[in-house]
């Protein structure tokens, strides 16, 4: 015996995931809410279609960013080596404004202070004392050469970083991190 969803009456299900019993009332609303369930799955779909270059990059630098933050959460600051609190930044050595080939490259983003990211601008003659300690100088030296490239992200890429990264930060926060 189940309870029926609607009605809160006792029924004998017909298949083992049926929740509403075969009563009138109970049918419609069992009807409606399989309607709204399917609505809400296209509407989903149809956002994602309609996502902008630009909407898509932004998601793509929240997941992105959030992964640095927790990768990095045991860390110092990369530039000035204090321990980073409850709320730090993920600051990027070559910003992604002008470096579009290195805004979702992992040696180039690193847990730093929002103090050295946001008032010292980056704090970049630290931050690169800092970098060539973490990632050492021949991955900094390929880093450089990278940085300066020009990349234009397509809708497609930009759907890929984020499914990368959206998995990268859930195995993180689970422990089970194998890049």
């Amino acid at each position: 015996m189940k309870k029926c969803k609607n009605c809160k009456i006792g029924f004998e299900p017909v298949k083992f995931n049926q929740k509403y019993c075969l009563d009138e009332p109970c049918i419609k609303v069992w009807i409606e809410s399989t309607k709204l369930k399917e609505w809400k799955k296209r509407k989903t779909e149809i956002k994602e279609k309609l996502q902008t270059v630009q909407e898509l990059t932004k998601l793509a630098q929240i997941y992105f960013n959030s992964f640095i933050r927790n990768r990095d959460r045991n860390k110092g600051c990369i530039s000035c080596g204090s321990q980073l609190g409850q709320k730090f930044d993920a600051g990027h050595y070559f910003s992604s404004g002008g470096h579009k080939a290195v805004t979702f490259n992992e040696d180039n983003v690193h847990g730093q202070c929002v103090y050295c990211n946001q008032h010292l601008h980056g704090n970049l003659l630290n931050y690169q004392i800092g970098i060539q300690k973490r990632i050492g100088a021949e991955r900094l030296i390929n880093l450089q050469s990278k940085a300066h490239l020009e990349v234009k992200f397509s809708r497609e890429i930009l759907k890929e970083i984020i499914s990368i990264y959206k998995d990268k930060l859930k195995r993180s926060e689970s422990g089970t991190n194998k890049n």
